[in-house]
């Protein structure tokens, strides 16, 4: 059976100000297709995910996507203009009757519907934008860094949607848990071409290093032709001129192609110096409270923290990780305990806001200047851990091009404003750095280069950061903060966190069993009454027959129109499918709710 592809991309070439992002694409993505879309901050990876929208033009080549295939697009920061508030965005262009998919989406999202447009914050837009394409159920989804400012638990919800979903997708993501548990192909952007793998992301690395070494050895193999052929045309061609023409044309033909190649970007030259080493112990909390506008952000809160120590804090979005940090350093005072910092600490700190980086300066006055001792952005050179540099040439260190010197930090996409601040921060010695999102918008290469240095970092290093496997790879103590100053500390990274978090709640739950079997025992001693798990599920049930009823009502609403069967005869299926699931529900509901009120 020949499957219809959902989109396809045919010698596509595309330029901007003058210079080549693709030439000759070719690109097909089929039903069911799960890929992972990686490269280089920079790439091109957010404009080919707009080619395929149709949102930016291609210069030449055709895109085909078959009339009866939907398409749903999620950009990085999505746009909200016209809308009043985030529940008005997500529920924008649903009939009706599908109304009940934001709701769930939003159940699952943890965002608020009402929360306005313009007070939401990037990671409250984000969530809303998540909904509205889940909702939406398109049969191709583009998702362009969906995890981006998402906690934990929200990444999890996602990724679970993912899993079961029919639709096929395309995403950009600088997770590699959720790219490795979510994809089954592989496109690779690099140096304006575009590869594919029939493998998901967790095979990426050992193709880009199988890529790059075949590359080595065909340049190298060039190289030593190329020596052969030149000696030979010094040496022998005076006595075969006439003849040999067309070896000296190939030889000719051969340097084009050693100089057409294109060089692969360096990694970024990050170096890490912790210079003067602070005292043994770095931080000791002893039994702090803290609460800000009346959110408990710590209750009883003791952590010890040794030089060379690296500790991740983690939770949800607003449970204050932040603030517990800020509360470490010194920079807030708890409500009770005690805070005390150790001796000799330099601290660094990459802040989650970027707020080091002044939006209208230019790279250049970035780096050179400092408000804090009265220092304009004008000079030349920048002291590097006390040897000076040229400002250009370090942000070249960086992978900035010259030009981009003196354009305004505003211009930066959000990995390059990350790469800035990580040379500001380089730029110093430290033995205290503290990270607040540093993961966000960085791509694989940096992220790697990032984990090695902070492996080989001699100071003490405090983390927040929702990416799984950067936890794991960089955390010795994991904080898990669950909101309303619970917090509990773990040894090993996040997946450490987890396992010792299950072998906790497995010996609670075998405590609470012997707990419900005693109750069991002296609620079966009254015939006629209802034991302790019937009692409970009698107080469950109304509210959940009122809402199984408020979602037929809807669903009646919205297939009550006589047009939808010819118009959108899948929407009415899955809509019809879905009320026939809700009346046996609400059935079900019903039948326990009376027996249950007869026995009681």
């Amino acid at each position: 059976m020949v499957r219809i592809p959902l989109l396809q991309l045919s010698d596509i070439s595309l330029t901007f100000g003058g210079k080549p992002v693709f030439q000759s694409l070719d690109l097909i993505v089929q039903p069911g297709d799960r890929v992972a879309l990686v490269g280089r901050n920079g790439a091109g990876k957010s404009t080919l995910l707009k080619v395929m929208a149709a949102l930016v033009e291609h210069d030449m080549g055709s895109r085909v996507i078959p009339p009866q295939i939907s398409v749903g697009y999620m950009e990085q920061e999505p746009t909200m203009e016209g809308f009043v508030t985030l529940g008005d965005y997500a529920a924008s262009g649903l009939d009706t009757g599908e109304m009940y998919r934001v709701e769930r989406a939003g159940e699952g999202l943890k965002f608020d519907p009402d929360r306005a447009v313009s007070t939401a914050s990037g990671g409250e837009r984000r969530r809303a934008a998540l909904a509205k394409i889940m909702a939406e159920a398109p049969d191709l989804m583009l998702l362009d860094e969906p995890t981006n400012h998402l906690d934990i638990e929200a990444i999890s919800w996602v990724e679970n949607e993912l899993k079961t979903t029919n639709a096929g997708y395309v995403l950009i993501s600088h997770d590699r848990a959720f790219l490795r548990t979510l994809t089954r192909a592989t496109l690779w952007i690099d140096r304006g071409s575009v590869r594919r793998n029939e493998k998901g992301f967790g095979e990426f690395e050992s193709w880009r290093d199988k890529v790059w070494e075949d590359e080595d050895m065909q340049r190298h193999k060039m190289d030593r032709r190329i020596k052969s052929e030149g000696r030979w045309a010094v040496e022998g061609i005076s006595a075969r001129r006439k003849r040999n023409q067309g070896r000296l044309r190939a030889l000719q033909d051969l340097r084009a192609n050693r100089d057409a190649m294109i060089r692969r970007q360096g990694a970024a030259a990050m170096v890490l110096s912790s210079g003067l080493k602070s005292g043994r112990k770095v931080i000791e909390a002893r039994s702090v409270d803290k609460t800000y506008n009346n959110q408990v952000i710590a209750r009883r809160f003791s952590l010890s923290i040794q030089r060379g120590d690296r500790v991740a804090f983690v939770g949800p979005n607003g449970v204050g990780k932040t603030s517990l940090l800020k509360l470490l350093m010194g920079h807030e005072t708890p409500d009770a305990g005690e805070v005390k910092l150790g001796t000799n600490l330099v601290p660094a700190i990459f802040d989650q806001a970027r707020a080091q980086l002044d939006p209208n300066m230019t790279l250049w006055e970035s780096l050179t200047s400092d408000p804090e001792m009265g220092v304009s952005g004008k000079a030349d050179q920048i002291l590097v851990r006390g040897v000076p540099k040229h400002v250009v040439g370090y942000l070249k260190e960086f992978l900035f091009e010259d030009a981009q010197a003196r354009a305004p930090v505003r211009s930066l996409s959000g990995g390059e404003k990350a790469r800035l601040l990580l040379a500001k921060l380089m730029a110093k010695e430290s033995n205290l750095l503290v990270l607040d999102e540093p993961t966000n918008d960085l791509d694989v290469e940096t992220l790697d280069l990032l984990q090695e240095l902070l492996d080989d970092y001699d100071g003490t290093v405090l983390l927040v950061s929702h990416d799984r496997d950067f936890l794991d790879r960089i955390a010795t103590t994991t904080v898990v903060m669950e909101g309303d100053g619970q917090t509990t500390v773990y040894a090993g990274g996040w997946s450490d966190s987890q396992t010792q978090k299950k072998e906790t709640a497995a010996v609670e739950k075998k405590n609470e069993k012997k707990v419900k079997a005693e109750l069991k025992i002296a609620d079966d001693k009254y015939e006629n009454g209802l034991n302790f798990t019937q009692r409970h599920r009698l107080k469950e049930l109304p509210g959940l027959i009122s809402k199984l009823e408020a979602e037929i009502k809807k669903l009646e609403d919205y297939i009550s129109d006589p047009e939808l069967f010819a118009r959108e005869p899948i929407k009415f299926q899955k809509a019809t499918d879905a009320l026939v699931e809700r009346y046996s529900a609400l059935s079900d509901a019903e039948e326990e709710w009376m027996l249950l009120e007869e026995k009681a």
